[in-house]
């Protein structure tokens, strides 16, 4: 919810094997229409990427129309809904929205829509490009992981820089070699 009192409603997916999450978009009234073209802007951003989804996982909320459904299957994209009462079946995603909530949307006052997206998009590019993932080998979705410290005379001088994210909400820890 913004400032103004306006409930803004968020589209996001998130790739299981990497934990890549992209936001689509945010809007005060999801319609058919605008759903369904949020599907067709994300195949053509996997298709411009290279990548190719076996599947999209969606809940069973009445703001996916049956258009949403089409779109991906007509890409060879197996379209499955969320089992009733199974919570487990969605949880990568449910766990970034957790995340999302506790690390931005509980600590930022949004202004307006414009301002949600732009933090939203902020905390896309941490969460993609720096925040590790315990479960993946601290891995990053779109960074390899560092080399080993081999040596003991490397852990002595490490040299670790900080940079702070917007507001200083989020901060950057850098291994400068």
């Amino acid at each position: 919810m913004t400032l103004t009192g306006v409930r803004v409603y968020v589209l996001a997916v998130i790739e299981h094997h990497t934990r890549r999450i992209r936001v689509l978009g945010a809007t005060g009234d999801p319609t058919a229409a605008w759903v369904t073209q949020a599907a067709r802007n994300l195949l053509m951003d996997l298709e411009d990427a290279g990548c190719r989804a076996r599947f999209l996982i969606h809940d069973r909320d009445g703001k996916f129309p049956e258009l949403f459904d089409v779109v991906p299957a007509d890409a060879g994209i197996r379209v499955m809904l969320t089992g009733v009462r199974m919570p487990r079946m969605n949880a990568v995603m449910e766990r970034w929205v957790q995340t999302c909530r506790r690390e931005l949307l509980d600590r930022t006052v949004m202004w307006n829509q414009r301002h949600l997206l732009h933090a939203l998009r902020e905390f896309e590019t941490f969460y993609n490009q720096h925040r590790p993932r315990q479960g993946i080998a601290n891995a990053r979705p779109l960074k390899p992981l560092p080399s080993a410290i081999t040596e003991p005379n490397q852990i002595a001088y490490l040299n670790i820089r900080r940079r702070q994210r917007p507001g200083g909400i989020l901060n950057e820890y850098e291994h400068a070699a």
